[in-house]
């Protein structure tokens, strides 16, 4: 796997892309790169609540390949780089093949910026409600993937992103929103035939 050099993790998540920088969800022939923050409590949380449904469908329906950058930008909004804690916690329930269950748990439970982020206890609690076993609060305690999200953020900088949620349709950048989403893989499967 290329990246920056210097950065990159003892270890990978399970279930990332050829990169590493990502993690995979689905099979679909359009690839919808999402770039998260889970310290970002308005954006990306409405982009979950609002946009994650529409994501999940096309994921459903085959249309689609999602690949889930989890990027922590927002160290600076918490007292304990709650960013870097929580995207390190979302590759450790990758290990256990539940990213995306737990992405929603971590935007549903999200601290308010400025302040503390969830203690190890509530991450782990939040992966029990997940359906992750006990290797997932192992690996969360262990600090495991703790040097995986500065290689996925410095990946996402290299590759245009500036800020969270970012979308891309196979490449291209469009609005975080359910409408512009589906227009655009629309668009991108007529192409591809």
């Amino acid at each position: 796997m290329d990246g920056p050099e210097g950065l990159k993790p003892a270890e990978f998540p399970a279930f990332t892309n050829e990169h590493g920088d990502g993690v995979v969800v689905g099979g679909g022939p359009v690839v919808v790169d999402v770039y998260v923050d889970f310290q970002c409590p308005y954006c990306c949380r409405m982009f979950a609540e609002t946009s994650g449904p529409v994501v999940d469908a096309l994921v459903s329906d085959g249309r689609i390949t999602a690949v889930y950058h989890p990027v922590a930008i927002l160290d600076a909004m918490s007292t304990d780089r709650y960013s870097t804690r929580a995207s390190a916690a979302s590759g450790c329930a990758a290990d256990g093949g539940r990213f995306l269950e737990y992405h929603y748990r971590l935007f549903a439970a999200e601290p308010p910026e400025g302040g503390p982020g969830l203690p190890e206890s509530d991450l782990v609690a939040l992966g029990a409600e997940a359906g992750l076993t006990g290797s997932f609060a192992a690996c969360v305690h262990a600090g495991g993937h703790l040097d995986w999200p500065p290689y996925v953020t410095e990946r996402a900088f290299e590759q245009g992103m500036r800020g969270t949620p970012t979308v891309r349709v196979d490449g291209t950048a469009v609005p975080p929103h359910p409408g512009p989403i589906t227009t655009a893989v629309e668009s991108a499967l007529s192409h591809t035939v």
